[in-house]
């Protein structure tokens, strides 16, 4: 009789389901981010394969193999009939993930949010027998621009708990995003700091952007949206002769930037370039002088565009929002400048000083340059996460594929302990039982297994005999600037 999966030996056995909200060409921070770590881990002998959304609307579905390293990629993009506040509706999405999860029978589901489509593993029975980890990238922030979305996170924030709370781990991209975030404070015990990583942009030594010559060329990539602020940056720009700002992207304000920069009277130095592909956007970068992201809200979480501008040694101006990584991604002073949020005239002096010293946009991108190599290589974050897997899979056994007994290693931190009975049997058998034969006493059963479950992470089936070594406490400090570990 053929029995379930034993756990991997090593990390190049593990396979990974990645749930997303979106996959490249679609164009975004979280969508850059997957598409970079899913290449990562199957150049490093993973089996990766992501679950997302058609960008489109439509009725059909399609499965893609995205070539990296001799494993690939898997990438079905379920069909979305509808959306509703930035949120695409895919009936097919549970109907697909089901399917996924019998065919690739992934070690770890990786759970990128926000997503409200994540929610459909709560109601999945194969995907509470394995464990999760849940990527924040980003507190959904109930803005006072939009009502829709204050409305609908009312609804949306029930489960969004539960899913952190039945997550194994949760990796938080940076020290203030973690501090900060309101949901994820009752679960820093499982929260870990991985900060985000791209591919590094092909570099175009031939080309060379600051010549000393007049003018600034700014370059400002991302959704044309309100939380941007690309409208404090064409202001600040129309206050400060000899800069010009070239602007990529698509996005609802496009109509409202453009008819700002005419009444501003600097249609002539704001260029509106929309959509680019990469090899345009690359030349871009190689043109400009510096890259500005002028955001207002936390929404903006860390900013991957900031991190291709330092790959290639360019100078950054961000905004210094509360609680958004922006401003520890930007080292102030050191790689680039940071100005108050929704503040024009602090970024036109920000502007000024970097028209007028060409020195300073030197050193701040070649310091930049240094930070992306030894903090944002997407390598570097791919073995992070590799790690919080290993974590998972060395601690409790938490899937039903795994029986094997889990003894703690030399380095464990803590001893083992036996677990308890009542976490010998969850799910709905053991809560029928328990209710069935001792009445009242079922319901403190069910307190005792769901306490126990979630210091391990897992909801799902348990072995009957195997011991649980504790995992180590979560490493939150910054001792070499990058927010990982020493």
């Amino acid at each position: 009789m053929t029995g379930p999966d034993p756990q991997p030996e090593s990390a190049r056995a593990i396979r990974v389901l990645h749930l997303g909200k979106y996959f490249p060409p679609t164009v975004g921070g979280m969508e850059t981010y997957l598409h970079a770590l899913c290449r990562a881990q199957a150049r490093a002998g993973m089996q990766c394969s992501a679950l997302v959304h058609q960008e489109r609307l439509g009725l059909r579905s399609t499965r893609e193999d995205s070539p990296a390293g001799k494993n690939g990629v898997t990438v079905v993009r379920a069909a979305v009939w509808a959306r509703m506040v930035f949120t695409p509706l895919s009936p097919t999405l549970p109907l697909w993930l089901a399917r996924m999860l019998r065919s690739e029978q992934p070690h770890i589901l990786h759970l990128h949010l926000p997503n409200p489509s994540a929610i459909w593993a709560l109601f999945s029975r194969r995907a509470r027998q394995i464990p999760w980890v849940v990527h924040w990238q980003s507190d959904v922030v109930p803005s006072r621009h939009s009502l829709g979305l204050r409305l609908f996170y009312r609804i949306y924030r029930p489960f969004e708990r539960r899913l952190l709370a039945r997550a194994a781990r949760v990796i938080a991209t940076s020290p203030p995003y973690l501090e900060s975030s309101e949901p994820l404070a009752l679960f820093r015990q499982k929260c870990r700091i991985v900060p985000l990583g791209i591919e590094p942009l092909p570099a175009l030594e031939e080309v060379t952007a600051d010549t000393g010559e007049m003018p600034l060329r700014v370059l400002a990539v991302g959704r044309l949206t309100y939380y941007k602020g690309f409208d404090y940056l064409i202001r600040a720009v129309a206050s400060v002769p000899d800069v010009e700002l070239h602007l990529v992207g698509t996005g609802e304000q496009d109509v409202q930037l453009r008819r700002l920069a005419q009444d501003l009277g600097v249609q002539g130095r704001v260029h509106f370039h929309g959509y680019l592909d990469a090899g345009e956007l690359a030349s871009q970068y190689a043109a400009c002088h510096c890259l500005c992201l002028p955001s207002i809200e936390r929404t903006e979480a860390f900013g991957l565009v900031l991190l291709e501008a330092m790959s290639l040694g360019r100078a950054t101006l961000a905004t210094r929002i509360e609680g958004s990584g922006t401003g520890w991604v930007v080292s102030e002073g050191e790689t680039g400048l940071l100005a108050p949020p929704a503040d024009a005239e602090a970024l036109a002096a920000c502007l000024r000083q970097l028209r007028e010293n060409r020195d300073l946009r030197k050193r701040l991108g070649d310091n930049g340059r240094q930070r992306f190599n030894s903090c944002f290589h997407i390598n570097r974050s791919a073995d992070g996460v590799s790690a919080i897997y290993d974590e998972i899979l060395q601690s409790a056994p938490c899937a039903a594929h795994r029986r094997v007994s889990v003894q703690p290693s030399a380095e464990s931190p803590g001893p083992a302990r036996a677990v308890p009975p009542a976490l010998r049997l969850s799910g709905y058998r053991h809560r029928r039982l328990q209710h069935g034969r001792h009445g009242r006493r079922g319901g403190e059963a069910r307190r005792h297994s769901a306490a126990a479950s979630s210091a391990t992470g897992c909801l799902g089936r348990h072995p009957d005999r195997h011991t649980l070594r504790l995992a180590p406490r979560p490493h939150t400090g910054d001792q070499h600037g990058c927010g990982w570990p020493a």
